[in-house]
């Protein structure tokens, strides 16, 4: 997705996992804060180098993550 230019994923930060902006915060902790019932301006007083944007994105990210299916496919 075009849209999600602010999500990174690189095998030497944090695993591969997707993070924002290369920095070593991933899609989970800021989506996680949110479900953990901090607001945005919380998320960005706690972490002043992040941007508004980024924690949009990764919303985006996950609910985009979130709607995929994984089809098995049958050994031979």
């Amino acid at each position: 997705m075009n849209q999600l230019d602010r999500i990174t994923q690189q095998p030497e930060i944090m695993g591969g996992k997707a993070c924002i902006r290369g920095m070593r915060v991933t899609v989970g902790m800021v989506v996680g804060q949110i479900g953990a019932g901090h607001s945005v301006d919380e998320i960005l007083a706690d972490y002043p180098y992040l941007e508004r944007d980024d924690i949009m994105q990764a919303l985006r990210y996950a609910a985009w993550r979130s709607e995929e299916r994984e089809v098995l496919l049958a050994t031979a």
